[in-house]
């Protein structure tokens, strides 16, 4: 028996093979609310413009309304046989209504339906993306404030670079997490254009207000090519790489949380609540929540890379290979979800150890940089010269086993003897920091300066939401 959906073409039902390869209902179900959103706009425009008349777009619409309720409590069953989320609404569609739901699909098709409900879910998506780093930036903002005279070494190389506060390190991740919000704002504006009515490829005779079907899903407009319209997932492409980009700031800031929060470095503690145990070794304290958000980036990275393979050779305009667009696209948007929401909370867990980590600033000779730049500001020394200098002083520390600050005053100025005791006061850490006042610098005075102001502009933002 061939399929009542499109089967006045075929005389024969596909083989078991063709069904299972062909079927997409496990992945679109996800889609039903947006599926169903589209289709009462679509069945009150076609009214509005004598298509249909107003009696059946009311049945359509109080059936559509039961379908959402259905499946929102569990309720409704959805079958493979269908194929599709489109045409398993239609079908329950029918079974309430009769005759009059086959006239929902006029001036239609299932190419504009997908296209149509993969936008909304996206942009659904977005915004949900978006409230999520919100949240994980008014965490980061509270515990900075909170650390802002916190010392730290900063690093390159992963070597001892510089002293700089917790509270600046912080800040660089929100500043990070907010051009990841940007990414997703851009990709947002550009996907919000709606491909309804641009039916199969070539749009449809009957005399349809597109216009109306956009105002109505939220749309800006509708999108001005049919063909475009229902053959390109640029807008997935563009989302999927601002979550790729997003995981991988979350992968790299969960990766220092793993290297701090091990004994032989130990700058910072998590709690039980995100960490694990060991099953055989019962001291442990396994960092596994960071560990699995460094590892949720790959499918956030997988995903990106796979729908740029289906898309790369696909003549416009459908192809059957995009029904591979959603599911491992949904499967990185919740992998970026639960990502941020576990780095916020281990934002709000982790704790510092102060006294440990001033001493690790000042290890490997961190404000080398300061007693340079004293040489430079003090004796006008030549800012090459002043390195060299500081190089051969720093030589003479690790020769003696000293930390920098504690070299004697006689042995510098034999390496430079214009050298005072006043730069011993640039050599502590505290110093160092404290003197870092440039614009975006670590200097405590600076991150308490820079978290206010995330504080106030966050809390500008919730209140326009």
């Amino acid at each position: 028996m061939s399929n009542k959906m499109w089967g006045g073409r075929f005389g024969e039902s596909p083989d078991a093979i063709m069904e299972e390869i062909n079927v997409s209902i496990d992945v679109d179900q996800h889609l039903y609310a947006q599926d169903i959103a589209a289709s009462k706009a679509h069945a009150s425009m076609l009214a509005a413009q004598g298509i249909i008349t107003s009696n059946d777009a009311k049945n359509i619409v109080a059936g559509l309304d039961t379908i959402l309720s259905e499946i929102g409590k569990g309720g409704f069953t959805f079958k493979r046989a269908l194929e599709d989320i489109h045409m398993n609404v239609e079908s329950r569609l029918g079974e309430l209504i009769g005759p009059a739901a086959g006239r929902l699909h006029t001036a239609r098709s299932r190419n504009d339906q997908v296209a149509t409900d993969f936008r909304l879910y996206v942009r659904d998506t977005i915004d949900q993306t978006d409230r999520a780093l919100a949240s994980f930036q008014r965490a980061l903002v509270d515990r900075a404030l909170e650390h802002a005279d916190t010392v730290m070494p900063g690093f390159t190389h992963l070597q001892t670079a510089q002293p700089v506060t917790f509270g600046h390190h912080l800040l660089a991740y929100v500043e990070m997490a907010a051009r990841d919000r940007g990414r997703f704002q851009d990709a947002r504006k550009r996907l919000n254009e709606s491909p309804l009515g641009a039916a199969a490829l070539a749009g449809t005779s009957f005399p349809i207000n597109r216009n109306a079907t956009a105002a109505a899903l939220g749309f800006d407009r509708p999108m001005a090519n049919s063909l475009d319209a229902v053959s390109d997932r640029d807008f997935v492409l563009e989302t999927l790489s601002a979550a790729a980009i997003t995981a991988v700031h979350l992968s790299r800031f969960a990766e220092e949380i793993v290297i701090w929060t091990s004994p032989l470095v130990g700058l910072v503690k998590l709690s039980d609540k995100f960490t694990t145990g060991s099953s055989i070794m019962p001291q442990k304290r396994n960092p596994d929540a960071a560990e699995l958000v460094r590892a949720k980036t790959g499918r956030v990275i997988g995903a990106l890379n796979a729908l740029l393979i289906v898309m790369k050779g696909l003549p416009l305009a459908y192809q059957k290979d995009m029904q591979e667009d959603k599911a491992g696209a949904m499967e990185a948007f919740a992998a970026l979800s639960l990502a941020v929401r576990a780095m916020t909370g281990m934002v709000l867990d982790l704790e510092p150890d102060a006294a440990r980590m001033k001493v690790a600033a000042g290890e490997g000779y961190a404000t080398a940089t300061d007693l340079a730049d004293w040489l430079v500001r003090t004796l006008k020394m030549p800012f090459r010269e002043a390195h060299h200098v500081t190089g051969r002083i720093v030589a003479k520390a690790a020769e003696d086993n000293l930390p920098l600050h504690k070299v004697p005053l006689a042995a510098m100025q034999a390496i430079e003897p214009r050298i005072t005791s006043e730069a011993l006061e640039v050599l502590s850490v505290q110093a160092s920091v404290e003197s870092r006042t440039s614009y975006g610098g670590t200097a405590p005075d600076n991150v308490r300066e820079q978290a206010k102001g995330w504080f106030k502009r966050l809390e500008k933002e919730e209140g326009a939401a």
